[in-house]
Protein backbone atom coordinates (compact mmCIF):
# COMPACT_ATOMS: atom_id res chain seq x y z
CA UNK A 1 0.00 0.00 0.00
CA UNK A 2 1.49 3.35 -1.26
CA UNK A 3 1.99 5.74 1.83
CA UNK A 4 -0.30 8.65 0.36
CA UNK A 5 -2.98 5.98 0.24
CA UNK A 6 -2.31 4.74 3.99
CA UNK A 7 -2.38 8.19 4.79
CA UNK A 8 -5.88 9.07 3.64
CA UNK A 9 -6.95 5.72 5.51
CA UNK A 10 -6.15 6.18 8.85
CA UNK A 11 -7.59 9.71 8.71
CA UNK A 12 -11.48 7.96 7.28
CA UNK A 13 -10.68 5.09 10.08
CA UNK A 14 -9.87 8.15 12.80
CA UNK A 15 -13.47 9.68 11.06
CA UNK A 16 -15.90 6.71 11.72
CA UNK A 17 -16.47 7.11 15.12
CA UNK A 18 -17.14 11.61 14.98
CA UNK A 19 -20.89 10.04 13.61
CA UNK A 20 -22.29 9.26 16.41
CA UNK A 21 -20.08 12.20 18.86
CA UNK A 22 -22.01 15.04 16.46
CA UNK A 23 -25.84 14.61 16.27
CA UNK A 24 -25.91 16.62 13.19
CA UNK A 25 -23.88 19.25 11.01
CA UNK A 26 -26.07 22.61 10.84
CA UNK A 27 -25.69 26.01 9.47
CA UNK A 28 -27.51 27.53 12.65
CA UNK A 29 -24.66 29.74 13.89
CA UNK A 30 -23.66 31.44 10.63
CA UNK A 31 -27.06 32.54 9.08
CA UNK A 32 -27.76 36.03 8.14
CA UNK A 33 -31.47 37.93 7.41
CA UNK A 34 -31.56 39.90 4.18
CA UNK A 35 -35.11 42.22 4.38
CA UNK A 36 -36.20 43.88 0.88
CA UNK A 37 -37.12 46.44 2.38
CA UNK A 38 -33.84 47.45 4.21
CA UNK A 39 -32.22 50.44 4.29
CA UNK A 40 -28.88 50.37 1.51
CA UNK A 41 -26.75 51.11 4.64
CA UNK A 42 -26.97 47.77 5.80
CA UNK A 43 -23.16 45.75 5.77
CA UNK A 44 -23.61 42.13 4.17
CA UNK A 45 -19.57 42.09 4.39
CA UNK A 46 -20.55 39.11 7.24
CA UNK A 47 -21.98 36.62 5.20
CA UNK A 48 -20.65 33.49 4.66
CA UNK A 49 -22.60 32.28 1.90
CA UNK A 50 -19.83 31.87 -0.57
CA UNK A 51 -17.97 29.32 -1.84
CA UNK A 52 -14.76 30.63 -1.95
CA UNK A 53 -14.83 31.35 1.94
CA UNK A 54 -16.96 28.07 2.37
CA UNK A 55 -13.87 25.62 0.40
CA UNK A 56 -11.21 27.82 3.06
CA UNK A 57 -12.88 26.69 6.13
CA UNK A 58 -13.53 23.32 4.65
CA UNK A 59 -9.54 23.11 4.61
CA UNK A 60 -8.67 24.54 7.13
CA UNK A 61 -11.17 22.28 9.35
CA UNK A 62 -11.62 24.75 11.87
CA UNK A 63 -14.84 23.61 13.88
CA UNK A 64 -18.44 22.87 13.04
CA UNK A 65 -19.33 26.45 12.09
CA UNK A 66 -17.74 29.12 10.28
CA UNK A 67 -16.96 32.40 12.04
CA UNK A 68 -18.96 35.58 11.30
CA UNK A 69 -22.71 36.17 10.19
CA UNK A 70 -25.53 37.51 11.89
CA UNK A 71 -27.91 35.70 13.75
CA UNK A 72 -31.18 35.33 12.44
CA UNK A 73 -34.51 33.53 12.34
CA UNK A 74 -33.26 31.56 8.87
CA UNK A 75 -34.46 28.61 8.35
CA UNK A 76 -32.10 25.63 9.57
CA UNK A 77 -30.01 24.18 7.12
CA UNK A 78 -29.10 20.05 8.44
CA UNK A 79 -27.10 17.40 7.49
CA UNK A 80 -27.64 14.25 9.64
CA UNK A 81 -24.89 11.95 10.29
CA UNK A 82 -25.70 9.66 7.62
CA UNK A 83 -26.39 11.87 5.43
CA UNK A 84 -23.42 14.01 5.70
CA UNK A 85 -21.46 11.06 4.96
CA UNK A 86 -21.10 8.29 2.10
CA UNK A 87 -18.21 6.01 1.79
CA UNK A 88 -17.49 3.69 -1.20
CA UNK A 89 -16.70 0.95 -1.40
CA UNK A 90 -14.97 -1.78 -3.94
CA UNK A 91 -18.23 -3.90 -6.23
CA UNK A 92 -19.41 -6.72 -3.77
CA UNK A 93 -17.43 -5.69 -0.94
CA UNK A 94 -20.06 -2.87 0.75
CA UNK A 95 -19.29 -2.76 4.52
CA UNK A 96 -15.46 -4.19 4.19
CA UNK A 97 -12.73 -1.33 5.54
CA UNK A 98 -10.20 -2.67 3.89
CA UNK A 99 -12.36 -2.26 0.74
CA UNK A 100 -13.36 1.53 0.74
CA UNK A 101 -11.99 3.52 -2.32
CA UNK A 102 -13.20 7.08 -0.90
CA UNK A 103 -15.46 8.57 1.38
CA UNK A 104 -17.44 11.98 1.00
CA UNK A 105 -17.92 14.33 4.01
CA UNK A 106 -19.98 17.28 4.27
CA UNK A 107 -18.22 19.20 7.15
CA UNK A 108 -19.67 22.94 6.65
CA UNK A 109 -22.77 24.57 6.43
CA UNK A 110 -24.32 28.04 5.62
CA UNK A 111 -27.10 30.21 4.70
CA UNK A 112 -28.80 33.20 4.57
CA UNK A 113 -32.43 34.15 3.87
CA UNK A 114 -34.61 36.90 2.00
CA UNK A 115 -38.36 36.88 3.76
CA UNK A 116 -41.42 37.66 2.10
CA UNK A 117 -45.00 37.87 3.20
CA UNK A 118 -45.97 34.16 1.33
CA UNK A 119 -42.32 33.26 0.87
CA UNK A 120 -38.76 32.35 1.98
CA UNK A 121 -35.62 32.28 -0.45
CA UNK A 122 -32.91 30.86 0.99
CA UNK A 123 -29.20 31.34 -0.31
CA UNK A 124 -27.18 28.06 1.22
CA UNK A 125 -23.92 26.49 0.90
CA UNK A 126 -21.91 24.09 2.58
CA UNK A 127 -18.32 22.81 1.77
CA UNK A 128 -16.95 19.41 2.46
CA UNK A 129 -14.07 17.00 1.95
CA UNK A 130 -13.36 13.67 -0.12
CA UNK A 131 -10.70 11.27 1.84
CA UNK A 132 -9.06 8.21 0.06
CA UNK A 133 -9.28 4.87 1.34
CA UNK A 134 -7.03 2.00 0.62
CA UNK A 135 -8.45 1.08 -2.75
CA UNK A 136 -8.82 4.59 -3.92
CA UNK A 137 -6.67 6.56 -6.53
CA UNK A 138 -5.70 9.81 -6.66
CA UNK A 139 -8.02 11.82 -9.50
CA UNK A 140 -11.18 13.31 -10.07
CA UNK A 141 -14.63 12.09 -7.83
CA UNK A 142 -18.22 13.40 -8.23
CA UNK A 143 -20.93 12.98 -5.80
CA UNK A 144 -24.55 13.42 -5.41
CA UNK A 145 -25.96 15.79 -3.44
CA UNK A 146 -30.10 15.97 -2.67
CA UNK A 147 -31.52 18.82 -1.20
CA UNK A 148 -34.87 19.16 0.15
CA UNK A 149 -37.10 21.83 2.52
CA UNK A 150 -39.61 20.74 4.54
CA UNK A 151 -42.49 22.06 6.53
CA UNK A 152 -43.12 21.85 10.48
CA UNK A 153 -45.53 18.41 9.45
CA UNK A 154 -41.91 16.98 7.51
CA UNK A 155 -43.80 17.75 4.39
CA UNK A 156 -41.89 18.40 1.33
CA UNK A 157 -42.09 22.12 -0.17
CA UNK A 158 -39.31 21.90 -2.64
CA UNK A 159 -36.25 19.61 -3.63
CA UNK A 160 -33.09 20.73 -5.41
CA UNK A 161 -30.06 18.43 -6.75
CA UNK A 162 -26.78 18.66 -7.49
CA UNK A 163 -23.60 17.23 -8.21
CA UNK A 164 -20.30 18.26 -6.15
CA UNK A 165 -16.77 17.97 -8.09
CA UNK A 166 -13.24 17.61 -6.39
CA UNK A 167 -10.29 16.45 -7.72
CA UNK A 168 -7.87 14.33 -5.36
CA UNK A 169 -3.99 15.32 -6.34
CA UNK A 170 -0.90 13.05 -6.22
CA UNK A 171 0.70 12.59 -3.20
CA UNK A 172 -3.09 14.18 -0.95
CA UNK A 173 -5.19 12.06 1.04
CA UNK A 174 -8.04 14.31 0.08
CA UNK A 175 -9.67 16.41 -1.86
CA UNK A 176 -12.00 19.88 -1.17
CA UNK A 177 -15.13 20.81 -2.37
CA UNK A 178 -18.10 23.69 -1.89
CA UNK A 179 -21.53 24.77 -3.28
CA UNK A 180 -24.27 27.76 -2.95
CA UNK A 181 -27.32 27.25 -4.19
CA UNK A 182 -30.74 28.96 -3.68
CA UNK A 183 -34.13 27.82 -2.81
CA UNK A 184 -37.62 29.35 -2.34
CA UNK A 185 -40.53 28.03 -0.93
CA UNK A 186 -44.04 28.86 0.34
CA UNK A 187 -44.66 29.50 4.68
CA UNK A 188 -47.89 29.08 5.87
CA UNK A 189 -49.87 32.21 7.97
CA UNK A 190 -48.91 31.46 11.40
CA UNK A 191 -45.43 29.77 10.77
CA UNK A 192 -42.34 30.94 11.49
CA UNK A 193 -39.13 30.99 9.00
CA UNK A 194 -36.92 28.91 12.04
CA UNK A 195 -40.01 26.40 12.02
CA UNK A 196 -38.53 25.03 8.19
CA UNK A 197 -35.70 23.17 7.48
CA UNK A 198 -33.49 22.41 4.62
CA UNK A 199 -32.07 19.04 4.66
CA UNK A 200 -28.97 18.31 3.03
CA UNK A 201 -28.15 14.68 2.07
CA UNK A 202 -25.10 12.43 -0.20
CA UNK A 203 -27.00 10.49 -2.87
CA UNK A 204 -27.15 7.14 -1.44
CA UNK A 205 -28.79 5.18 -4.73
CA UNK A 206 -24.96 4.27 -6.13
CA UNK A 207 -22.86 2.01 -6.73
CA UNK A 208 -20.60 0.63 -3.76
CA UNK A 209 -22.18 3.50 -1.36
CA UNK A 210 -22.64 1.92 2.18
Amino acid sequence: MRRTEALGWQVIAALIGLVAAAPFVSGCAVSTLSNPFRSGNEDSSASAVNEDRLLETAKADGGTDLPGGRNANCPQVVAWPRDRLLTIYQPGHVGELSAVVHRGEITKMARECTLYSDRVIVKYGFAGRVLLGPKGSPGTVTLGVNVRVAGAQQNTLATDKMNVTTTIPPDAPAGYFSMVREIAFPVTVGTRPEDYKIFVAFERNVAGAG
